[in-house]
């Protein structure tokens, strides 16, 4: 068991420590790369993903439900730790509540439960992202627009997906593996980037940084479990939903909290020790969600 969930972490993380020592000796400009990504490459995978051969969308709502129950029972229950420990709710709470579903849950999934759960993590992705960037952003700016979301790419991408797919169109073939491919470029830019957003990070509150590091995935697995029990999820499912559970926060969260003045350096520390943490409680969550 252990070589096993070493061989799935190790690519992961072999990518992301790639990027970080990139980034720390050439300190690249990503900004290009990573709007690149998140305008076309994994709008395309979640397309893709959301429109493949054995995407029974249906099977994947019960997983849906789950997810979105990790997100908002993360959020209550970091609520209160915010106040005990005198520090903003809007600075503290979003990073406990939405995760790296992308950078880190599609690889971690696709490495651990096989390819065929791409569809199934995605569906997760999916849930997080647009509830980050519609209760997320709400947190941040009440202004916040909500009909406004569909212009997301990412979100526009998983609404196109869930039309073909629930409509029973056949797409092109290939124009089908022309996606896909634009897409299978994604998952290594999100780790490689990862990587270099980490040397952008100084950490400047240890004691805040650690503690959020493990109330993140310890808030996440808590609220998993009970879900696990009371969806009967089938097959990897349960697994997957744990591991989801037990993910660092997202480094979106960042980059809201700087577009939005919310103490975004707090919030680097917040995303720099949690990512980093992962190291432990990723394997862990494996170990308990692979099949002996």
């Amino acid at each position: 068991m252990f070589y096993q969930i070493l061989g799935i972490v190790f690519p992961i993380y072999a990518i992301v420590l790639g990027g970080f020592v990139y980034g720390r000796r050439h300190q690249p400009d990503m900004r290009f790369a990573n709007q690149l990504n998140m305008d076309i490459f994994v709008p395309a995978l979640v397309f893709s993903a959301l429109t493949a051969r054995n995407a029974e969308l249906a099977t994947y709502s019960k997983l849906a439900i789950g997810a979105a129950v990790i997100v908002l029972v993360s959020g209550l229950l970091a609520w209160p730790l915010a106040r005990m420990l005198n520090v903003s709710a809007r600075t503290f709470v979003p990073p406990m509540m939405f995760t790296n579903s992308g950078n880190m849950g599609l690889p971690l999934a696709m490495l651990a439960f096989g390819e065929a759960a791409l569809p199934a993590a995605v569906v997760m992705f999916m849930v997080e992202n647009t509830m980050h960037y519609a209760i997320g952003t709400a947190m941040l700016d009440r202004q916040t627009r909500l009909w406004q979301l569909w212009r997301v790419p990412v979100i526009a991408a998983s609404i196109a997906g869930l039309t073909v797919s629930l409509t029973g169109f056949q797409m092109w073939e290939p124009l089908r593996l022309s996606i896909k491919l634009v897409g299978d470029i994604s998952i290594p830019l999100l780790l490689f980037s990862l990587g270099v957003r980490l040397t952008q990070s100084a950490v400047s509150q240890w004691k805040l940084a650690i503690i959020g590091s493990v109330a993140c995935p310890l808030f996440g697995v808590a609220a998993a479990l009970p879900m696990i029990h009371l969806l009967d999820l089938p097959g990897v499912q349960p697994g997957m939903l744990l591991v989801f559970g037990a993910l660092p926060p997202a480094v979106l969260n960042f980059v809201f909290a700087e577009k939005y003045n919310q103490e975004p350096a707090t919030v680097a520390s917040l995303v720099m020790v949690g990512n980093l943490a992962s190291l432990a409680f990723v394997p862990l969550a494996l170990w308990f969600a692979l099949p002996k």
